[in-house]
Parts: C-alpha cells; structure tokens; sequence
C-alpha cells in the first residue's frame, strides 16, 4: 500500500468517526437526506450516500433520530430531527472530542 493510500485509509476512518458528531448536530433542524449531505460537504465532512443513508436508519433505529414523511410537495421526503436521546449523545460525544482534541494537541510533534 501506497504512501498516500494509507493517509486516505486513515483519514476515512477518522472521519467517519466524526460523521455521527456532524449529523445528530446538524439535524437539531430536520433535515432531509440530500441536503444533509450538501450542508456536510459545506462544512468539510465529505460524506457519500452510500455512508449516509445507512447512518440515518441506524441511528433512527438507535432512537438517536426521529424521522417524518413531508408529502406536500410533488416527491414526497423523509425529514429527519435530532431526538432528545440523539441531542444528549451529541453533548456526550462533543465533550469527548473536545478531550481527545487537546490530548492529541499535548502529544510531542514532529517539526
């Protein structure tokens, strides 16, 4: 394995750590699935359907998310919202990254 693929290896996991964080934040609006991939990739969490879309339904299974049908419009979509369980996940989850951040910030690095 490549230099550089090892690196993309790497920061794939690391991401997708960080993808639950991002969406039980972010969908403390509903939110639908497109669009939570466009507000993702906005903010430099480069997601993939074929990643996000399962994230949904397990963490809607997990009790973490609620989800609602909006049929008003023409193409009926699936909302998604933050439950009360999701946002106190995301409080727990956040504290700890912020642990994690400035651990990692403590570590000797080269220069």
């Amino acid at each position: 394995m490549s230099e550089t693929e090892a690196l993309d290896t790497h920061l794939q996991e690391l991401r997708r750590g960080t993808a639950v964080l991002a969406c039980l934040r972010l969908l403390e609006r509903p939110g639908y699935g497109y669009g939570l991939l466009e507000e993702l990739s906005a903010r430099g969490f480069e997601t993939d359907a074929n990643t996000l879309y399962p994230l949904l339904r397990r963490l809607e299974k997990q009790g973490h998310l609620t989800s609602e049908w909006n049929t008003d419009e023409a193409r009926p979509r699936k909302f998604y919202r933050t439950s009360a369980a999701g946002s106190r996940l995301a409080a727990a989850l956040t504290d700890d990254f912020h642990s994690i951040a400035a651990a990692i910030d403590a570590l000797p690095q080269e220069d």
